[in-house]
């Protein structure tokens, strides 16, 4: 694996087209997750003027935004921007007084919302992007079980044994539990909230129990729900919501939740090469959230289904009036089961996909179909 700069075409190209038609563009990522690598990538120093929030040099110079941004040419980037929230409206009132494309471009370490780009600060005036971890694009078909077990964070990728690997992921938990979760207005302390990540890592894609969860940390039902609140919005874990079909049978409604990061997964769980990886419960779930995130890609909105007798399907792609089905399965020889049977007829989807760890895509049966990983999560759109 190259050990320089990964390149992210499709991620670059998503950029430059977001600078081209906005006046503003947000970017968002976890923390590592390269927003910043990317950025200077793709807009040198005679294009664009850098401010990082975490720099209090920077931050002085922006407590007089007008004095300090007006007359500026290029793009104007603000990098870790949630930490000045009283910034936006200021923004909004200079993007009023020009609209040129690509203006200003801001990064930020947790979800829209909480960098403060809610319904109001810059609505009709921003372009919302979120920068997932490093790809099996990005970083060739051939590394597909290295992407697995390190994630998708640029230096646990590059990292140039898998023991260093594993060492940069437990301090890259570590600070991101110490400091980057206060930071983002957490008031939690880091032991209870590894304690929390640790055992969302051990549920690894199974609908969220709110009561177990509280019982297990001796809390309340709410606060364990602020615990998952607060590492989604710091996106970390991914929540994944139930689809509800009208079909006269008692369904799961619960949230089935994923960390995102199966580098991070791993770690927390202490798992530190791929023969551990097999050998883990773990295995098959932690399988299915590396497709997850790759599926989450495509900004096709995602769902999954389960009824309360036992049928279910992994993932539903709504693409408005149709919607297709996604099953990931931890094999090289998938096969039809009941459970897809039954998806087909009670949800009326219009396919299903069963991602494989084989080598051959073929027909299952009609509107199911067999797709290696390696050929799904290498796509950056969904597969005709």
């Amino acid at each position: 694996m190259n050990h320089e700069w990964i390149q992210r075409r499709s991620d670059a190209a998503r950029l430059r087209e977001a600078l081209d038609r906005a006046p503003a563009v947000l970017l968002t990522g976890p923390r590592q997750v390269g927003k910043t690598s990317l950025v200077r990538h793709q807009l040198t120093p005679d294009r664009a003027h850098y401010f990082d929030l975490e720099d209090p040099r920077d931050r002085a110079r922006l407590t007089e935004p007008f004095l300090s941004l007006e007359g500026l040419p290029g793009t104007i980037v603000i990098d870790e921007a949630q930490r000045m929230p009283a910034l936006f409206p200021i923004l909004r009132v200079m993007i009023d007084q020009d609209r040129r494309p690509g203006r200003f471009l801001l990064l930020g370490s947790a979800s829209p919302e909480l960098v403060g780009l809610g319904a109001e600060s810059l609505a009709g005036r921003v372009a919302l992007m979120e920068l997932g971890a490093l790809s099996l694009a990005d970083v060739g078909a051939d590394d597909l079980n290295s992407l697995w077990l390190r994630g998708g964070l640029p230096e646990a990728v590059t990292a140039p044994t898998d023991a260093a690997s594993a060492a940069w992921l437990g301090d890259y938990v570590s600070t991101f539990l110490e400091r980057d979760l206060a930071m983002l207005g957490s008031r939690v302390p880091a032991t209870t909230m590894r304690r929390f990540w640790t055992m969302l890592a051990h549920r690894q894609s199974s609908p969220w129990n709110g009561a177990e969860m509280a019982r297990s940390l001796s809390t309340s039902e709410p606060t364990a729900r602020r615990h998952l609140d607060a590492l989604t919005d710091a996106l970390v874990v991914r929540q994944l919501p139930p689809w509800i079909a009208n079909i006269g049978k008692r369904q799961v409604k619960a949230h089935k939740v994923y960390v995102r990061d199966t580098g991070t997964l791993h770690r927390l769980l202490g798992i530190d090469s791929y023969q551990d990886l097999l050998a883990h419960p773990i295995v098959g779930a932690s399988w299915e959230g590396l497709v997850v995130e790759h599926l989450a890609r495509w900004g096709v909105p995602m769902y999954y289904w389960r009824t309360q007798a036992g049928a279910e399907i992994d993932v539903v792609l709504d693409f408005g009036s149709r919607q297709w089905g996604i099953e990931i399965k931890r094999t090289d020889t998938p096969k039809v089961t009941q459970g897809m049977r039954r998806a087909l007829d009670d949800l009326g989807l219009e396919r299903i996909i069963v991602v494989h760890a084989g080598s051959e895509r073929f027909p299952l049966a009609e509107r199911i179909e067999a797709v290696p990983a390696r050929e799904l999560l290498s796509s950056p759109e969904p597969p005709i």
